[in-house]
Parts: C-alpha cells; structure tokens; sequence
C-alpha cells in the first residue's frame, strides 16, 4: 500500500502528464499569434523570471557564498549583452528592477 507522501508523488505525476498532453494537442492547433500562445509565453516568461529572482536573491548551494554585489553584476552584464545583441530586453529589465529593488530592501 502507498504512503500518502508516495500516492501525492504519483497523483502529481500524472497530472503533470496529463496537462503535457493537452497542451501538446492544443498547441499543434493554434497560430503562434493566437492569445493563448502569447498568454502561455508571457506565463513562461514570469515564471522564468521568477526563478532567476530566487536564484539571484536567495540562492542556494554554494552560490549562496558569492556576494549579492557579484551575483547582480552577473545579471546586470546579461542585460548589456541582449541590449547589444537584441532579443527579449524589456522583460528581462524588468526583472532586473525587481532584483535589485529587492536587494535594496
């Protein structure tokens, strides 16, 4: 008989695999330009940013012992380089002024 650590851990997983699959059949329908796709990619994008904000805020592990200063400068030279080379700027600049306005709290 499972835990209910273990059952939770299964039930999870085909949740995740079921929502995989709808979303594989729904994507293969829809225009790149459809508002769920741009709904989608904005959704991915914000979860991104989410982590690189916790990996660069509080991160873990032994980049936990590299100084904030550091670690934003890292960011910051990140940012330089997609301004020069182009891409997804403005997200990524407002993901650095969450940054460094949690930093500063």
């Amino acid at each position: 008989m499972l835990s209910a650590a273990d059952l939770a851990l299964v039930l999870l997983i085909l949740a995740c695999a079921a929502m995989r699959a709808v979303g594989l059949l729904v994507a293969g329908r829809l225009r790149t330009d459809h508002p769920f796709v741009r709904w989608a990619a904005s959704v991915a994008l914000a979860t991104l940013t989410a982590f690189v904000l916790a990996a660069v805020i509080a991160p873990g592990g032994i980049l936990a012992e590299i100084p904030l200063v550091s670690r934003v400068a890292g960011l910051s030279a990140s940012v330089a380089i997609l301004f020069w080379r182009g891409g997804l700027a403005l997200p990524v600049l407002g993901g650095l002024a969450v940054t460094l306005g949690l930093a500063a709290l």
